[in-house]
């Protein structure tokens, strides 16, 4: 088995002296682990990092043994983040989550995009927070339990969508949640539409919204919490006041 493939680095642990076990996600083929030798090398632990863009290269004696692969970085990677420590907790963030969500070995190219976008977004402080929503967000969607915000669960309006059913994940709107609103979610506006604008909370109560879901949807089926690495960059964002 050999391929070839663009990848975001999820996580890498030590494995031997010298080698390193490391979670990809491929363009192509989803979620992927693989052996790197020479992975304590001080040349290539910049590119080991969570987030870090590479070619892999793949390669194993049956298809369903863990293979070995040789990495080649692509761009500056997370390093040009080092001085913006929240912007590092937040791909550290998404990165811990692609990689618990995500299956082995299924292609979701969707959820490679979604990851390439938020990297992009992680150099503008004013709006990443919102993209790393959006981020979660299309991930639920590329696993099958996305949000439906289109429309009013309960009447079909199309506007004054102000809420998210915990149970559904579709919207509901301002008259016909009013008598359930301490049973609602609170639905930002910026997730209707890139134009919805930012106002304080709305991070928060975007994150609450994919937080939820991919709690019931995702890791309480596989026994698993929400990662640390997820519920610590909800501390930092509230401690930096971007909640």
């Amino acid at each position: 088995m050999e391929w070839e493939d663009e990848a975001f680095v999820l996580s890498a642990r030590v494995h031997g002296e010298t080698g390193a076990i490391v979670e990809l996600l491929t363009q192509d083929r989803g979620k992927f682990a693989a052996h790197v030798s020479g992975a304590a090398s001080r040349r290539m632990k910049p590119f080991l990092q969570a987030g870090a863009k590479v070619i892999a290269r793949y390669r194993a004696r049956v298809s369903d043994q863990l293979g070995a692969a040789s990495l080649e970085p692509m761009g500056e990677g997370p390093s040009s983040l080092f001085d913006e420590p929240l912007a590092l907790s937040g791909l550290s963030a998404a990165a811990a989550v692609a990689a618990g969500a995500l299956p082995e070995r299924e292609a979701h190219p969707g959820a490679f995009h979604a990851l390439e976008a938020l990297i992009a977004a992680l150099a503008v402080p004013a709006i990443w927070p919102a993209v790393y929503v959006r981020f979660e967000a299309g991930l639920l969607q590329d696993l099958g339990f996305g949000l439906d915000l289109s429309r009013c669960a309960a009447t079909g309006a199309l506007d004054d969508l102000v809420y998210v059913s915990p149970r559904t994940g579709r919207a509901v709107s301002r008259a016909a949640g009013a008598p359930y609103h301490d049973k609602l979610l609170p639905l930002p506006p910026f997730m209707l539409s890139a134009q919805g604008g930012l106002v304080d909370g709305d991070v928060g109560a975007g994150l609450d919204i994919t937080g939820h879901f991919l709690e019931q949807f995702v890791f309480h089926p596989l026994n698993k919490p929400l990662p640390p690495a997820r519920v610590w960059l909800l501390d930092r964002l509230g401690e930096a006041g971007r909640l």
